[in-house]
């Protein structure tokens, strides 16, 4: 019998947040703002434009991006 894997669960915007606020003062996004709607604006450099989330699991993915992004750009990786 093969174990389970489990099942993902929706991102929450404390998670949400917690993401938002490691790519900012890790200066990988220049802002990143949570709305009383659940969406998200966010700004990847000061001069540029604002794209707007649509909630957790879109912070998620571009937290995820980001990471891919660096670790594929980092000079030693495959």
């Amino acid at each position: 019998m093969k174990p389970r894997l489990p099942q993902p669960q929706t991102p929450t915007a404390v998670e949400a947040s917690v993401w938002a606020d490691v790519l900012v003062r890790r200066q990988l996004v220049h802002a990143a703002v949570l709305l009383p709607t659940g969406q998200w604006l966010v700004q990847h450099a000061s001069s540029g434009p604002v794209r707007v989330l649509t909630g957790p699991s879109d912070v998620l993915a571009l937290a995820a991006a980001v990471q891919h992004r660096i670790r594929s750009t980092r000079p030693g990786t495959r």
